[in-house]
């Protein structure tokens, strides 16, 4: 049973919200009950969630830092409207400056213009504007998927420090 974006993104959204229901999931990153418990089940599998839920942080971290970028690789694009990521968004973006347009997952209603950067799962700019913490998090992901070396090394330490909290 080959993971899907959604389980990584369930993954990380129950190691920020260890006592998330399925319903609380599903409503707080825009997808439906079906597809958290297939989420749940694939994540499990993998071994990046425990039986009873928790996020095995360890496993999620390693998986992030070592494999999202080969699995779910970076998709970029033109210039758009959208909510900033990777080294755009907190909290690389007081770390790093950089000249070019900042990585933005599309979004008609965003609040920059930047080069297209496609997210993980179609739902991440509605659940990331919905919550900061679980934005950071996916954002640091993207630094990791799409990244320089540079960032890719900041981004790992943020989400050890996060993650294993």
């Amino acid at each position: 049973m080959a993971l899907r974006p959604q389980d990584l993104l369930v993954s990380i959204e129950l190691a920020l919200s260890p006592k998330a229901t399925y319903p609380r999931l599903a409503h707080a990153l825009d997808m439906s009950l079906s597809e958290v418990h297939g989420a749940v089940r694939r994540a499990t599998a993998a071994g990046l969630l425990t039986d009873d839920r928790q996020a095995n942080a360890t496993a999620l971290v390693e998986f992030i830092v070592h494999g999202v970028k080969y699995v779910w690789a970076a998709k970029r694009g033109g210039l758009t409207r959208g909510v900033p990521t990777a080294h755009g968004a907190p909290p690389l973006d007081g770390e790093l400056v950089v000249e070019e347009p900042v990585p933005v997952w599309p979004d008609p209603h965003g609040s920059v213009r930047g080069e297209s950067f496609e997210p993980l799962y179609p739902s991440v700019p509605k659940a990331a504007k919905g919550n900061p913490r679980l934005h950071e998090v996916l954002s640091l992901v993207d630094a990791i998927r799409g990244g320089r070396a540079r960032e890719r090394k900041l981004a790992e330490k943020h989400l050890r420090r996060i993650l294993a909290a």
